[in-house]
């Protein structure tokens, strides 16, 4: 079973537009209300592959029931803590073009006897997990250790840990020392304070986080497919190109699931980490992909990292 924990869950409410013009009143050629937040998106993957998940968050008034009642629909347990603000609702404006425009607001502020027993909540929920997963941003309230403690929490129950943070969160959690971490290019940068513009930099990144105590760094390079950094090394995996990409919203989620589901360990499970997130893309919206859409065959994984190739989308500290 994997446990996610989003400390931070939105309503994500997607409106299709012709073209988006301000000042303007525009109406939506279509609209759909999806439960959002990183975790929640590793949580969908997983129930989508079959794969036992319970998702724990904080949730607040009506958005809170609706994002619940949502998961449940999709085949997630969910585990809420009840807080007193609203959960949060993010907004997203699509363009026929595949130019999507986000407007995510902060969330509620969580009290110090809420931000507790968010945490005393997963040490209950943990038992039958193989994998406890952290994931998105902290909303106000939580201090940037709150990770830290989460990880101590998991590792002293023997249960292994991933963590899709960035910033000063996942630097006061590595000491800590999670199974995984999830990156981008941009967090990359952000977090060792270093340009990641080519192959190269971004192993070089990665290779600074492992060495700071995450046992492996999972990097999401976009376009150019996934970088895997353990004590085995450097693995670079890709896809063929999607020429029917129709959403990349899900695939960051879908990939972290893929990796948990194949054992979080090593090239098969980067191999499994792709295959999701290049079905994620081929897929409407925020859906995630089972059994039936992966397409493993399409992905390369090699050792033999060209380090001057240029990064699609490079990160800047």
């Amino acid at each position: 079973m994997i446990l996610t924990v989003t400390p931070n869950p939105s309503l994500d409410r997607t409106y299709e537009l012709p073209s988006l013009d301000r000042g303007r009143v525009l109406r939506a050629a279509g609209d759909r209300i999806d439960p959002g937040g990183r975790g929640v998106g590793v949580s969908r993957a997983a129930a989508a592959a079959g794969v036992p998940t319970t998702a724990v968050l904080p949730l607040g008034g009506a958005p809170g029931v609706l994002l619940a009642e949502l998961l449940g629909g999709q085949g997630v347990n969910v585990t809420a803590v009840s807080i007193a603000g609203q959960t949060r609702s993010n907004i997203a404006l699509a363009e026929p073009d595949g130019t999507l425009t986000k407007i995510n607001a902060a969330g509620p502020k969580l009290s110090a006897q809420e931000s507790g027993l968010l945490l005393d909540t997963v040490r209950a929920a943990r038992a039958d997990a193989s994998w406890i997963a952290g994931c998105g941003s902290l909303p106000g309230g939580l201090a940037p250790g709150w990770y830290a403690d989460l990880v101590a929490a998991a590792r002293a129950a023997g249960v292994r840990v991933a963590l899709d943070a960035s910033g000063p969160a996942l630097l006061a959690a590595l000491p800590a020392r999670p199974d995984v971490i999830t990156s981008d290019t941009s967090g990359l940068a952000a977090s060792t304070g270093r340009p990641v513009s080519t192959l190269g930099e971004a192993v070089a990144a990665a290779r600074e986080l492992h060495a700071l105590g995450a046992g492996a760094v999972l990097a999401c390079l976009g376009r150019d497919g996934l970088l895997l950094v353990d004590q085995r090394g450097a693995h670079h995996g890709t896809t063929e190109p999607v020429e029917d990409v129709r959403s990349a919203t899900g695939a960051r989620g879908a990939a972290l699931a893929g990796f948990l589901i194949a054992g979080g360990d090593g090239p098969g499970a980067l191999r499994s980490a792709l295959a999701h997130a290049e079905a994620a893309r081929r897929l409407p919206g925020p859906a995630m992909p089972a059994p039936s859409d992966l397409r493993p065959d399409r992905v390369r994984i090699t050792r033999d990292l060209p380090p001057d190739l240029p990064l699609t989308a490079p990160g800047t500290p």
